[in-house]
């Protein structure tokens, strides 16, 4: 069953960790992220540029647009990057993304495959 994970943190989530740290971080999530991709439980994902340079576009019921700079959402936490993965299960989900490695939060939510 495929998932979509929302990886989410702090804005300033991680300022606190010297360069060094964060670096370290960086590759402890690319080897996590390697290993999972290549066993196919990861068929995606991408970490996303910061929410300062978010676009959010609003359509109304009449289908008019408005179009507004920043996330389309005001909060304590903002979505950094995703991951599309393949897993039998919730529960594989989220044993598998209880192993992620950095201090974020993490939704699963199922795809909608089909509406047949």
């Amino acid at each position: 069953m495929k998932y979509m994970v929302l990886i989410g943190s702090q804005p300033d989530g991680w300022d606190h960790l010297s360069e060094d740290e964060q670096r370290a971080l960086y590759q402890r999530i690319g080897a996590w992220w390697d290993e999972h991709a290549g066993a196919g439980e990861i068929l995606e994902g991408h970490e996303l540029q910061p929410a300062e340079t978010a676009t959010t576009v609003r359509v109304d019921r009449n289908g008019q647009a408005s179009v507004t700079d920043g996330p389309f959402v005001e909060g304590k936490e903002i979505v950094g990057g995703y991951a599309l993965i393949d897993v039998p299960d919730l529960d594989a989900a989220i044993k598998l993304m209880s192993g992620w490695p950095a201090p974020d939060f993490l939704e699963i939510r199922p795809v909608v495959e089909s509406r047949d």
